[in-house]
């Protein structure tokens, strides 16, 4: 892992990839790729900018200094939380390709919340993520972080190609860069509603109106640059996906043991408490939470022996 120094010199370049030069001013996102992946859409009009603090510079040098208190471990029991993003947001939030549903929020049951980063691709903020951070906060919450990962277009590309510690003059090399700039990008994102989370969920499968590329060679690259941008801002890094939806994405790549987070679509915690056996990796990591959907909500469980290790994946909210 590069030093702080280091780390802070790449972060400031890809804030200038971002900004533009905009000194204070609110960067704008970069152009994102609109190619349909299921029914076919208009061209993707003009990205909303992100809200950010004026200091950037502070909000950069906290990357590297995180402040918030943790979890501390105890014994292993199943606890039970939930996920929310931009769905959950008012209606009419957001990008036009991702208009916010008005989602019912978690349950009353919830012990901790994985909060969405983006309003679906990379490079767009979840356009209510701070009312959600104090959502959970005054609830208590145990919270976490999550972002899509999704493929750069080609103006995305030339913004960021150089953005980050992988040779932007070769074509893999740009790829992983363009990732790891949409991790700084998420980080900020994060850092700016006040969520101070240990770890972010990087969440693979396809992103409709998004497509990715036909080469999961291509599309792995864009993964893991973006797995370590979050670890080169000393964050724990795991993956969302499930076996059918990683396999499209990035076809046979492993992670190398990252930890993962497995979905179960509409079924039951049953079932999804059965896709924490090694036998649904889809990357090869470890299962530590499960999902469902229930009610029209995303439900969340712990993996066996996971329950007592909270602290790696989760910080404490209060009031």
């Amino acid at each position: 892992m590069p030093s702080r120094l280091a780390l802070s010199a790449v972060l400031l370049a890809v804030s200038a990839a971002l900004l533009g030069g905009c000194g204070g001013a609110p960067p704008a996102s970069p152009a994102t790729s609109a190619t349909p992946a299921h029914p076919a859409s208009a061209a993707t009009p003009a990205l909303p900018d992100i809200s950010v603090p004026a200091n950037l510079d502070d909000v950069i040098a906290s990357v590297n200094a995180r402040s918030g208190s943790t979890v501390p471990d105890g014994p292993d029991r199943r606890v039970l939380g939930a996920d929310a993003s931009w769905p959950q947001c008012p209606k009419g939030m957001g990008i036009p390709q991702k208009q916010s549903k008005g989602s019912p929020m978690p349950t009353d049951d919830a012990e901790f919340v994985v909060l969405g980063l983006t309003n679906g691709p990379s490079f767009t903020p979840n356009p209510c993520l701070a009312d959600q951070v104090a959502w959970a906060r005054s609830r208590s919450l145990l919270a976490s972080a999550y972002a899509v990962v999704s493929w750069p277009s080609p103006t995305t590309l030339a913004q960021v190609k150089d953005a980050g510690p992988y040779d932007g003059g070769t074509h893999l090399g740009a790829l992983h860069n363009a990732g790891y700039a949409a991790a700084a990008y998420s980080v900020k994102t994060m850092r700016a509603a006040g969520l101070d989370s240990p770890a972010v969920w990087v969440d693979v499968e396809p992103v409709p109106d998004f497509d990715w590329s036909s080469s999961t060679a291509d599309n792995a690259a864009v993964v893991e640059g973006t797995a370590r941008g979050y670890r080169d801002a000393g964050l724990e890094v795991g993956y969302y996906s499930v076996g059918s939806l990683w396999k499209r994405v990035v076809g046979a790549h492993t992670t190398g043991g990252v930890p993962e987070w497995r979905a179960a679509g509409e079924t039951s915690m049953a079932t999804a408490l059965a896709r924490c056996a090694p036998s649904w990796s889809y990357g090869g990591g470890p299962g530590v939470l499960a999902q469902w959907v229930e009610d029209g909500r995303d439900r969340d469980v712990t993996c066996p022996g996971q329950g007592g290790r909270l602290g790696r994946w989760f910080i404490p909210l209060k009031p």
